[in-house]
């Protein structure tokens, strides 16, 4: 009998009996991440917003057309050298002084071809409302010679144009400029190219020499252009809203929007597009912070 109750003895309590437990700490510490930015990410934060500030800069020059380190005839005329050739109109109207439209003025212009020294021209005589329209020019700088025949002689009004290139799906590229011709009077007071002559057969007025640096343009293309600058100064804001975002929240995934945002500001010689690019991979290097869980 005593046997019997010997083996109703629960085999776990022997082992307690006989091994007593024993405890150990393993040294392991709960973590959570850390909230707050990185000192890297704060660093790249204050980089961006240096780059959103060149975007600004560049935004703001491009909203000055008149002023600045790039204007809107450079601009156009950079897009107008890659340019296929015969992809550009140029349309206006002719205005004497007194803007009344000269039907039956000629428009002649006159351009260098790109594959060679040689000069090509065309004509177009305007009509009723002093409207002309010359098709399949050469986007870029242009000779505009309006000659009008009136008093006894041939009256030569020059300027330098400059004939946009096709935008974005457009096919051909319209520059519309409107000319108003002098007076009789002014070119009567021009000198002759002949100086034994008093009254010459021919008088001109040629505004070319003062239209080097910015010659006559389309309108709608400096429009065009005022309303990029405007685009690059609202990228850097937005891209400046999410660094300063960014270091508040403790959020890469903001940082890294804030320089994709901030790469389309482009800036001068595309500085602020450089310098985005960089602070875009920056932002993949940006560690974790981890803090310790502890308890009261």
């Amino acid at each position: 009998m005593a046997d019997e109750a010997e083996d109703d003895t629960p085999y776990l309590d022997e082992v307690i009996d006989e091994t007593p437990l024993l405890f150990a700490s393993s040294g392991t510490v709960l973590t959570i991440e850390d909230p707050n930015m990185h000192p890297v990410g704060r660093a790249t934060a204050v980089f961006l917003l240096f780059i959103c500030l060149l975007g600004f800069l560049n935004g703001m020059d491009y909203a000055t057309p008149d002023d600045g380190i790039i204007r809107p005839d450079e601009f156009v005329y950079r897009l107008a050298k890659t340019a296929p050739v015969e992809t550009a109109t140029f349309q206006g109207t002719v205005y004497d002084e007194g803007s009344v439209p000269l039907e039956g003025a000629v428009v002649y212009v006159s351009w260098l071809a790109r594959d060679s020294n040689t000069w090509l021209s065309k004509e177009n005589i305007t009509g009723e409302n002093g409207a002309f329209q010359i098709e399949n020019l050469t986007p870029g700088l242009i000779r505009a010679d309006i000659i009008v025949e009136r008093d006894g002689h041939l009256d030569v009004f020059s300027n330098r144009v400059l004939l946009s290139p096709p935008a974005l799906i457009e096919p051909i590229g319209f520059t519309t400029v409107t000319f108003t011709v002098p007076s009789s009077e002014e070119f009567s007071q021009q000198p002759c190219e002949n100086p034994e002559v008093t009254d010459c057969e021919i008088r001109a007025i040629d505004l070319t020499p003062t239209q080097k640096d910015h010659p006559l343009m389309d309108s709608g293309a400096a429009a065009i252009y005022v309303m990029l600058g405007f685009a690059f100064m609202g990228l850097a804001i937005i891209g400046a809203g999410f660094s300063v975002w960014s270091l508040k929240s403790g959020s890469v995934g903001m940082l890294r929007t804030a320089a994709g945002v901030s790469i389309f500001t482009v800036g001068h010689y595309y500085s602020a597009c450089i310098f985005g690019l960089m602070a875009f991979m920056l932002t993949f290097a940006i560690p974790r912070k981890e803090i310790p869980l502890t308890g009261s």
